[in-house]
């Protein structure tokens, strides 16, 4: 068994496009940066499903959302879904310990993850039940009300956040007389919403004058009917103000410091404790955020910005720094955590999706590697997938016209080339791939029934209805003493 300890770092929502070792040069991200300098960056890693829960649970399974049911945030993990690599480890001695947001159904179920620090799960054990609502949904002024409130100040968020890392640095520093070893998550919220950012972090970037995310032009969104409906539904339909815009986009940036600057306090702990050489780095999101992008705010859409997440993988064996051009997803995680302490995968565990990612690293690249993610939740009439292959990306939405996007010379998808004669093959072809995969209709009757009944099981559309306008953040817990 490996004597290495692994380090799992966590962010929410956090875009790989604002980050520094991903060619943003106004983003400050010196520590993330400095971990990927001494490892492996993966160009091009995907969620399995933007938004929250679904994406988690991918995480934990190295299994797809409609592998294990986790379609939407009502339908958190629970462990009985299928085993988590935590579970795994923890069969084969290797207890798990995480600090901070895991956003599953509540700390008492058997999800593997034992030892949980300030665990912050979905409200009430439940969720966001207006997601069972899809199309139904009527639209949320609130989510557009999200972006207009940014500015400086704190939030339960920034504080909780604090606390983990302070947390998580203090059980670094003792685990070195252990002399066994650890495995460790280290969950934050932030960039995650609400856009308050702490204010030294904010007076930075509200004085720079920072690039808007190409597609923000309003001449440039997307009008597809699939995102469309998720645009219009959000509120967002009339553009929003430059000077919302100035000081949205200056409080996320600001939030990624801020977050930044909360891992490096964990780093540094490794580091002083003398524990660097013998402990793997992951640091990874569990999806993106759009940032303006086709006039899209948060996540929930097929497009790079909110599917793309950011990816570093790094030990004392990678010398230098080396990206990796393979595409990799979050499913790769289980095989990963496994490999890194030699534990040998289950019979249970032959559905698994993934690679490990140190696979991939080592390995001659492979850009023709698929990737897939699906979406079922808010705001969406019918279920969507995105499959890419190479240059190539599929997004197949049930009941509207597939689109197709070379991403070698459309990287910010703004030009859809299904209508196109000359690329029929290639959107026959992927069309074709991802029917090997699932079948999109079928599935889309098989997640809207599950969805109507646990929507008669909490009470009915009316009932859910009525939770719309509750708090919109899953609440955090109580600090530690």
């Amino acid at each position: 068994m490996s004597t290495h300890n692994v380090l799992l770092l966590m962010s929410d929502q956090h875009s790989p496009y604002i980050m520094g070792c991903y060619g943003n040069d106004h983003a400050s991200t010196p520590n993330l940066d400095a971990l990927a300098a001494r490892g492996t960056v993966f160009d091009a890693a995907y969620t399995p499903s933007p938004i929250c829960v679904p994406a988690r649970a991918s995480l934990a399974t190295g299994r797809f959302a409609h592998d294990t049911g986790n379609w939407d945030n009502a339908a958190p993990f629970t462990g009985t879904e299928a085993a988590s690599w935590a579970t795994r480890l923890g069969e084969n001695g290797i207890p798990v310990t995480t600090f901070g947001k895991l956003h599953y159904r509540a700390p008492e179920d058997p999800t593997g993850f034992k030892n949980q620090v300030l665990p912050l799960h979905v409200k009430n054990g439940v969720g966001d039940l207006t997601q069972l609502l899809r199309g139904e949904q009527p639209p949320t002024p609130g989510l557009r009300a999200m972006v207009e409130q940014a500015g400086p100040g704190e939030s339960d968020y920034t504080r909780y956040d604090r606390d983990v890392a302070v947390a998580a640095a203090e059980w670094i520093v003792q685990q070195p007389s252990s002399g066994q070893p650890w495995c460790a998550v280290v969950s934050l919220v932030s960039p995650h919403y609400p856009l308050i950012a702490p204010v030294e972090y904010y007076e930075r970037f509200i004085k720079e004058d920072l690039p808007p995310r190409p597609g923000s032009d309003p001449r440039q969104w997307d009008h597809h009917p699939a995102p469309s409906e998720y645009r219009s539904k959000s509120c967002l339909d009339e553009p929003l103000d430059p000077e919302t815009v100035r000081r949205a986009t200056a409080a996320y940036y600001a939030l990624v410091a801020f977050m930044d600057a909360q891992m490096g306090r964990v780093l540094k702990a490794l580091k002083d404790s003398g524990q660097t050489e013998n402990t793997t780095v992951i640091y990874l999101s569990d999806h993106g955020e759009s940032l303006g992008s086709h006039g899209f705010w948060f996540k929930s859409t097929l497009h790079e910005t909110a599917v793309r997440v950011p990816m570093i993988i790094a030990d004392a064996a990678v010398k230098g720094r080396r990206r990796c051009t393979t595409p990799a997803s979050l499913v790769d995680v289980f095989p990963t955590m496994l490999e890194q302490f030699g534990v040998p995968l289950s019979p249970e565990d032959k559905g698994i999706r993934g690679t490990s990612l140190r696979r991939l690293a080592r390995e001659p690249e492979d850009p023709e590697r698929q990737v897939f993610a699906e979406y079922h939740a808010v705001h969406s009439s019918s279920a969507s997938f995105a499959l890419r292959r190479g240059r190539w990306k599929l997004h197949h939405h049930v009941g509207h016209p597939s689109r197709l996007f070379n991403l070698v010379t459309d990287p910010d998808e703004l030009h859809d080339l299904a209508g196109k004669p000359e690329f029929a093959p290639v959107l026959a072809q992927l069309e074709e791939d991802l029917s090997g995969i699932v079948p999109p209709h079928e599935l889309d009757v098989t997640v809207k029934k599950d969805q109507a009944e646990r929507m008669e099981r909490a009470g009915g559309r009316e009932a859910v209805l009525a939770t719309q306008f509750a708090a919109p953040y899953t609440p955090v817990p109580a600090a530690r003493a």
